[in-house]
């Protein structure tokens, strides 16, 4: 068997995703001399085509447009497992504080603004959708002896939508989706069919992403990236920063060691994150805590159910 066709056919299709950035471009040029040559078919070079088309996808920036709808997805995956909590006081009450602490961030704005509300569950926990889409657990305000410490898991939240901790992971599973679709692609010789069937499955990636996102948390990294951010947007809307280590403090005396639900499953350990968030306040000076902030805080947790 002569060999020499097909690994012209692999070269082509090599070069084809060599270079992310217009890489269609790349597969273009890249079939049109496999045709000439004569070492591939019109069929096989269209596939080479769309493959190429779907790897240079995950590398284009996504807008803000797009971020929303991504998070609005992710929030709708975990509404799916949660439902909302009743308390229109509450959340009326965290969207306010959340929406005041962002003013203070790196990035006050989002395309769809920033959104707080509080679901249904005891489980302690908090989830921050890309675009500014951001729940808390009941089990999770249940922690907080202040608004402080409510301002400190807001601004954590906070955190990762200013870094975009979110897209950074959507965008990797969407490169590993387009390189699914390239390995279906070769393993059925790149057939008409089979290529629909992929594309589709990587064009509807994001809804299981996001659910795998929500089930398994932010790496350590990006927990410690959240944190940092937490401690400036505090410092800068004049709460304490310490109250990030007091509900840190607080959440492990109440998941002690479970690690298989809400913030034991989804976070690093407690005492790595008060080590980390101790050593980025140092001896900044104590807060005052004005009475009306502790009373307008003590009335609206006063009714959790």
């Amino acid at each position: 068997m002569n060999s020499r066709p097909y690994f012209l056919f692999g070269a082509a299709l090599a070069l084809a995703l060599l270079l992310p950035t217009g890489c269609s471009t790349v597969a273009e040029y890249s079939t049109l001399a496999g045709q000439a040559a004569g070492v591939i078919t019109s069929d096989q070079a269209q596939s080479i085509n769309r493959t190429a088309a779907a790897v240079e996808k995950t590398f284009k920036d996504i807008t803000p447009e797009q971020e929303y709808y991504i998070g609005r997805s992710v929030a709708a995956t975990v509404m799916a497992t949660y439902r909302p909590y009743d308390q229109s006081a509450l959340n009326q009450y965290l969207t306010v504080l959340g929406q005041t602490l962002a003013q203070y961030s790196d990035r006050p704005e989002t395309f769809g603004g920033y959104h707080f509300l509080a679901i249904e569950t005891e489980e302690v926990n908090a989830f921050a959708a890309p675009g500014g889409l951001i729940l808390v657990s009941r089990g999770l305000l249940r922690c907080c002896r202040s608004e402080d410490a409510l301002a400190a898991v807001l601004a954590h939240e906070i955190g990762h939508v200013q870094n975009r901790h979110g897209l950074r992971a959507i965008k990797k599973g969407r490169l590993n989706s387009a390189l699914t679709t390239l390995a279906v692609e070769a393993g059925k010789n790149l057939g008409g069919a089979d290529l629909a069937e992929a594309t589709k499955a990587f064009e509807g990636s994001i809804t299981d992403i996001s659910s795998a996102l929500m089930n398994s948390g932010y790496a350590r990294s990006f927990e410690n990236d959240a944190d940092a951010v937490a401690v400036q947007i505090l410092t800068r809307a004049g709460y304490s920063p310490s109250a990030l280590i007091v509900m840190l403090r607080e959440m492990k005396s109440r998941i002690g060691t479970d690690t298989t639900r809400g913030f034991g499953k989804t976070h690093p350990s407690p005492d790595s994150r008060i080590q980390h968030v101790s050593a980025l306040i140092g001896s900044q000076p104590a807060v005052a805590v004005p009475a009306a902030r502790q009373q307008r805080f003590n009335d609206v947790i006063a009714r959790l159910r």
